[in-house]
């Protein structure tokens, strides 16, 4: 079955083409980076906008990258949420519309599972059962993962993701849009133990997140500092160690909680190499993550989760569909 991916949460529009003996056939991507950046962030409308422009064009890219043609597409994934309503409802429209068209199933996607599924697109994919740490966007998540659609979610953060903490956090330290990458990249120029952060809610127990105060550590640091370039590189430093720490306690304790030795890692900051390098280092765990042009949203991820869960695919009498922007893992089942 050749499935065809749709990925329209945020800003970024992805396509994919995935065939259940073959695998990946073809996928392409456009970030919507340029369009935002002057305002410092994502503006709904505009994402929305610029997903119905670009979503036909890729499509027709993959295909033609597949050497297919649109009757050889067997089913149609789309992200249904969680997301930007806008912007998944761009997406659930045309997805749906074109299996109605095509008169092939169509299937609605969440989000977070394609992200943890992500991993299982490489050579060295993991076996279940597995905690995975799901670092994307707006999420920060803990999850002991049994099979697909088998969820229980350990842990999430209480306010900011930590996604959304290296951006404001950047944003706070005037570097540019999208902030995350760029601080992790001036993180590389900061002095060892120049600073020393907090590992939030590090000292008592649980499984659940809060980066909001570290944060404000980071804000008032900065503050506090001559402000000059070395010392933006070394707060940027400071901030990223304690980030990554705290990440790395949790999921230490998750493993243990669960007794899994395998660790999936996804989402857009599992593309952070501190990270990877402080994951990897842990004893006894095998440590798993998506290649780096699947870290961030993609089509990928939405095909191959849809072929996962070809099973619950049915064709429709009309081309209804619906958005979620608030869709929680524990709420799939099994396929």
């Amino acid at each position: 079955m050749r499935v065809l991916g749709i990925e329209s949460s945020c800003d970024e529009t992805g396509i994919a083409l995935y065939d259940t003996e073959q695998g990946l056939l073809a996928h392409a991507l456009y970030s919507q980076i340029e369009l935002h950046a002057e305002y410092g962030g994502v503006v709904p409308e505009l994402a929305s906008r610029d997903h119905i422009r670009k979503t036909l064009p890729l499509i027709d890219e993959v295909l033609r990258e597949a050497n297919c043609t649109r009757v050889d597409i067997d089913a149609v994934a789309y992200t249904a949420g969680p997301g930007l309503v806008g912007a998944l409802l761009v997406g659930a429209a045309i997805g749906r519309s074109l299996a109605w068209a095509l008169d092939i199933p169509a299937l609605a996607i969440n989000h977070m599972e394609g992200h943890l599924l992500s991993p299982l697109l490489e050579d060295n994919a993991p076996d279940f059962p597995f905690v995975s740490l799901l670092v994307s966007g707006g999420h920060t998540l803990l999850v002991d993962v049994q099979g697909v659609g088998q969820y229980e979610v350990l842990g999430e953060s209480i306010d900011d993701a930590v996604g959304e903490a290296f951006d404001k956090t950047a944003k706070m330290l005037g570097l540019s849009y999208p902030g995350g990458p760029i601080l992790a990249k001036l993180a590389e120029q900061g002095t060892i133990d120049k600073y020393t952060f907090p590992r939030p809610m590090t000292n008592r127990p649980g499984l659940d997140f809060s980066f909001s105060g570290l944060k404000t550590f980071a804000m008032n640091t900065w503050r506090d500092s001559g402000q000059t370039p070395q010392d933006q590189a070394d707060v940027a430093l400071a901030f990223q160690t304690a980030a990554v720490e705290t990440l790395a306690i949790k999921c230490k304790r998750a493993l243990k909680q669960t007794g899994h030795r395998r660790l999936v890692v996804a989402g857009g900051v599992s593309a952070n190499i501190a990270l990877r390098q402080r994951l990897d280092a842990m004893p006894h765990i095998d440590c798993y993550y998506p290649q780096q042009a699947f870290c961030s949203d993609n089509g990928a991820m939405i095909a191959f989760a849809g072929a996962m869960r070809t099973a619950e695919m049915v064709k429709g009498d009309k081309p209804s569909f619906a958005a979620r922007p608030r869709w929680p893992l524990d709420e799939l089942t099994t396929p």
